[in-house]
């Protein structure tokens, strides 16, 4: 959606008219809402909509369109796709039909990059679908070989094979996600360097090169995991220019108009080189390349599709033919989601793990590098992590034979006790020049250290990007003293516009700089500020750049200038159209803080950004901002435990008894006196990062040891765990009245996170009585809080229909986009005019509920559980999720489908169900497992679980445990036949057999639930799609 946004951006010039097409999920999409027209294509599954040819090419031809776009998906590498639209007399922005063959056809794709007189790595010369293909090719090779499974994105199912059995784990997965089950086996080129360069070139076949960028990680690492730099910073004149040159040949042989990313690989001692990859179309990395370079390539490669040339599309004071050149370093650093995943092995490969990325741009390498890594949100500020002070030299030099998360912390740490930059090179192969920059900020810490307090000493600092936070460290103060010193002395950045055409044009895009003059102008018009919500991660996505986005459109349009703060290059929010101001930098007190100094704004809004923005309300506050909307003082009694406790209690509303503990044996008897089982987690987190039952003190203690900091300054909650249903609300308060569009009631009970969670729109089981008193609650918090603006509510409803509160959040939310499509109301831009002053009444809305939709709305969760090996895909209290879809009809049961289907769940009414039962949960599974039986499924069960299936009449093929020396079930989910998995455990069990059953789902891509009511709807679902056999009198 975000590049459908800008795509219509492009073509929303005088003469060229845009239709978006939409899913009867996606109405209120952001693209179907800023196009000149918009046309619904189908239900929410993609299949039926975005993936339909027929309806897509159909509502071009009756709205009378001369082009279609496809997208960035599937659509955009689906050759069949371009010919249609080409055969229904349309243009189609992208490549030919033929092109897209090419590059699909990787062999074939190989062939023609020879032909054009690039090289390419020794490899397959067509695909493999078996093993002893695989392994006749390897040995033919020779080992260690890649092996990249055909037609899967970032790299899903591929990896380095060393030997004959690790082929054949890896080929055998390969295979197995590969939608046309084939592989490529390629001679493995790890630890050469990886560059990229993004091309354009139009219909004329005028070629530019936009930005080249450099991998630090080597060959061997998926470009989205590794550390990218632009431009180009280590080679040669000659090797810079050979695969410039070669990606140009690439580009016009095939014969692609728009953009295209091409990859190579480069021998570190010789100018020996191969073509890994070509993307014939815009993909991942040119959002990064068009951030880095300023250069709008989404809106080029449309209207170079309409027939426009190069020449003829006006960019800035230029036009699209001109190559821009960098006069500032771009480092890109992945975001990484094994903070969440503590249990899988935080190692990578060709497949790509990262949830999102940051982006720094700086005068000097270091600048950016350590800008990022502020930006990143891990817990460090620097490159410093105090793990690797537990570990001897020998051991780290171990820990990076393997490419690793946080290789480049290591690397530090390894410089600190004057290790070699040599002696690096060898175990990471990371180009010494790289490790020579670490090594500038390592004599930077130490010089420091040596001139406490000297300025000139804090200045190189600043201008080699050391945050105010590290350098307290250092000088053993605190960080608001290190700021102040700076304001006593005026030490403060200039900030550089990013203008790649040099040509005078104003382009209102910034970073900080201690080097240079100021470019940003000031203005007389009030201004607001908007902070970002960082990089995308489990917990925190795109949603609250839709929030973010949002606002900055309400507040332009209340005559204000908006400014937005961000450091992430995958959002419409750094666009630098999207606001009057862009500002790319780090979200931290310190960055946000000098900018604010700068443009001396009426206020900031720090409740829209997710958590990463509220987490920056108080610091600015302490440093004189004026936080608008929801204060400080107000976000404080809503996360503050004993603050909202004693609110509660004023208010008369009832939540599961807990305590705040700061001590593993205060947390201990905080438990006993609470009861067992009990909700753990730490205070001040996002996605219920940590959160666990735990049914006993032994297995509380070893939470409290390991997977949580505890101290006085970081409690941990310990609450009484209630099961029962989950509702929740966003609400938005403008200190008089309360509006709550709608309420969700989540299919899961308490339990599994409510991200992670089916939510439905309007509630489908919850009394009138218990929404009465959802509604009375919300109206106290948000006014007993004093909220100004958005925030939502999270409650438990037990059997008894009581109703407790088990958390309000002081900001926008997850559920914002989701609830604001289902009832109509834009939460977003409501709660931002109630942040600039309004009145819900000023605003037209007077009642605090409005009548429910007649029809259903359904939001599924989307996990991505294969891309990371070793992690347990079981649904707890911690979220897990990394995205999700919306369904919505009419019965129930169809928008569920439509939302599961929608979220890539593989749907099938055949088959083999797989059932391995906690003994608790036995009796409850039992009838859902004759669900099952009745629609014709076989059923398989583990032994303890087969005998208690048996006992009840249902027909059970048992299997042996894992754990008793079997292979049974491991052969049985590889080969392919096991439909669906149940899986449950008891409170805080770690058997290993489920855990071992968890992983092999999650690696082979089969349909795993851990949560019993989610396999109600899927039964409900399947019963209602599946056709049944009967006698004529049943």
């Amino acid at each position: 959606m975000r590049t459908a946004a800008r795509l219509r951006s492009a073509l929303f010039r005088p003469a060229v008219i845009s239709v978006a097409v939409y899913s009867e999920a996606d109405r209120e999409a952001l693209h179907a809402q800023i196009a000149d027209e918009a046309v619904c294509i189908g239900p929410a599954r993609a299949a039926d909509s975005y993936l339909n040819m027929d309806n897509i090419i159909s509502a071009a031809l009756a709205s009378g369109c001369q082009a279609i776009h496809p997208g960035f998906g599937f659509l955009s590498e689906n050759p069949d796709f371009a010919e249609r639209i080409t055969q229904a007399g349309l243009a189609f922005i992208g490549p030919t039909a033929a092109t897209i063959r090419l590059m699909g056809d990787k062999s074939e794709a190989k062939r023609n990059a020879i032909a054009a007189g690039v090289p390419v790595a020794l490899g397959t010369d067509g695909p493999l679908r078996d093993f002893d293909e695989a392994i006749s090719e390897a040995e033919r090779i020779g080992y260690p070989v890649i092996v990249r499974p055909a037609y899967t994105l970032g790299g899903s199912g591929g990896g380095i094979a060393y030997d004959e059995p690790s082929l054949r784990e890896i080929a055998d997965r390969g295979i197995h996600l590969s939608r046309v089950g084939q592989v490529l086996i390629e001679r493995c080129i790890s630890g050469w360097k990886e560059i990229e360069f993004e091309v354009m070139r139009d219909s004329a076949g005028n070629v530019i090169q936009i930005c080249s960028m450099e991998n630090i990680d080597p060959v061997g690492v998926h470009t989205g995991d590794s550390l990218v730099v632009a431009p180009i910073m280590t080679l040669s004149d000659h090797d810079l220019k050979m695969l410039n040159d070669s990606a140009i040949k690439i580009i016009r042989e095939l014969k692609i108009e728009g953009g295209c990313n091409v990859q190579f690989a480069l021998n570190p001692s010789s100018s020996e080189y191969y073509l890994i990859e070509v993307n014939p179309r815009v993909s991942r990395s040119s959002a990064l390349a068009s951030k880095a370079s300023g250069y709008p390539i989404a809106r080029v490669t449309a209207k170079i599709a309409v027939g426009m040339a190069l020449e003829d599309i006006k960019i800035a004071n230029t036009t699209a033919a001109f190559e821009p050149s960098l006069d500032y370093v771009v480092a890109k650093l992945p975001r990484f989601p094994f903070d969440k995943f503590a249990s899988a092995a935080n190692t990578l490969g060709t497949q790509m793990k990262a949830t999102g990325e940051v982006m720094g741009i700086g005068s000097n390498l270091e600048e950016c590098l350590l800008k990022s890594v502020r930006s990143l949100e891990i817990g460090v500020c620097h490159f410093y992590m105090p793990k690797f002070d537990r570990m001897d030299t020998a051991e780290i030099l171990e820990y990076l034979k393997q490419f690793r998360d946080d290789t480049i912390f290591a690397v530090a740490e390894l410089l600190r006790r004057n290790v070699s930059v040599d002696a690096i090179y060898e175990v990471t192969q990371i180009t010494p020049f790289f490790i020579r920059s670490i090594e500038k900020i390592v004599n930077m810490e130490r010089a420091l250290k040596a001139n406490v307090g000297d300025m000139e000493t804090l200045k190189a600092a600043k201008a080699m990007g050391f945050g105010d936070k590290f350098i307290a460290q250092l000088w053993g103060m605190k960080e608001l003293e290190v700021y102040r010193l700076r304001c006593e002395k005026d030490i403060f950045p200039v900030y550089r516009m990013v203008d790649t055409c040099h040509t005078g044009a104003y382009i209102p895009y910034f970073y900080s700089s201690y080097e240079g003059q100021n470019d940003s102008r000031l203005t007389e018009k009030k201004k607001v500020v908007v902070l970002g919500a960082g990089p995308i991660r489990i917990g925190q996505g795109v949603e609250f750049d839709y929030s973010t986005v949002h606002a900055v459109n309400t507040i332009r349009s209340e005559g204000f200038e908006a400014i937005i703060i961000n450091n992430n290059p995958e959002t419409v929010s750094t666009d630098y159209t999207t606001a009057d101001k862009l500002y790319f930098e780090p979200l931290t007190p310190e960055d946000v803080m000098n900018i604010l100094h700068f443009e001396n704004p009426e206020g900031v809004i720090a409740s829209l950004g997710g958590q990463t923005a509220i987490n920056l309300a108080d610091p600015l506050m302490e440093r004189g901002v004026t936080i608008i909307g929801t204060d400080c003082a107000a976000i404080d009694r809503a996360e503050d435990r004993n603050q909202f406790e004693n609110l509660l209690n004023e208010l008369n509303i009832p939540r599961a008894k807990g305590k705040a503990v700061t001590n593993i044996e205060d947390g201990i008897a905080a438990a006993k006196e609470i009861g067992y089982p009990v909700l753990v987690r730490p205070s001040f987190v996002l996605g219920g990062r940590a959160m666990q039952i735990v049914a006993n003190g032994e297995q509380l203690r070893q939470y409290l040891r390991t997977a949580v900091e505890i101290d006085e300054d970081k409690p941990v909650l310990v609450d009484k765990y209630i099961q029962g249903r989950e509702v929740e609300i966003d609400a938005i308060c403008d200190g008089r009245d309360v509006f709550v569009p709608g309420i969700m009631e989540l299919v899961e009970r308490t339990g599994v996170h409510s991200g992670d969670s089916i939510s439905v729109y309007p509630p489908f089981s919850i009394s009138d009585k218990v929404k009465g008193i959802i509604l009375q609650y919300a109206k106290k918090l948000g006014l007993g809080i004093g909220i100004k603006g958005l925030f939502n509510i999270q409650f438990i409803v037990d059997k008894e229909d009581r109703v407790y509160i088990i958390e309000v959040n002081p900001r926008s939310s997850r559920t914002v986009p989701f609830l604001s499509k289902a009832t109509g109301y834009s939460l977003a831009d409501i709660a931002t005019e109630v942040i600039l002053g309004k009145s819900l009444k000023e605003l037209g809305i007077f009642d605090i509920y409005p009548t429910e939709k007649s029809r259903w709305y359904v939001k599924a969760p989307v996990f991505s559980f294969n891309k990371i090996r070793g992690l347990d895909a079981y649904l707890s209290p911690e979220m897990k999720s990394t995205g999700e879809a919306i369904g919505y009809d009419k019965t129930l049961t169809r928008a569920l489908y439509k939302a599961l289907q929608a979220s890539g769940m593989h749907l099938q009414n055949y088959g083999t169900v797989l059932a391995t039962i906690a003994d608790r949960d036995k009796e409850e599974a039992l009838p859902l497992i004759r669900r099952f039986y009745q629609l014709g499924f076989n059923i398989e069960a583990t032994t303890g679980t087969a005998k208690f299936l048996k006992e009840h009449g249902i027909r059970t093929h048992a299997l042996q445990k894992i754990s008793d020396g079997s292979e049974e079930i491991p052969n049985a989910l590889r080969q392919g036949h096991i439909a669906y998995v149940i899986n449950t455990r008891d409170p805080g069990s770690n058997a290993t057999d489920g855990i071992q059953i968890r992983q092999i789902c999650t690696e082979y891509n089969v349909t795993l639930f851990t949560a019993l009511d989610t396999v109600k709807v899927l039964l409900d679902v399947l019963e209602e799609t599946t056709l049944t056999i009967s006698t004529i009198d049943a």
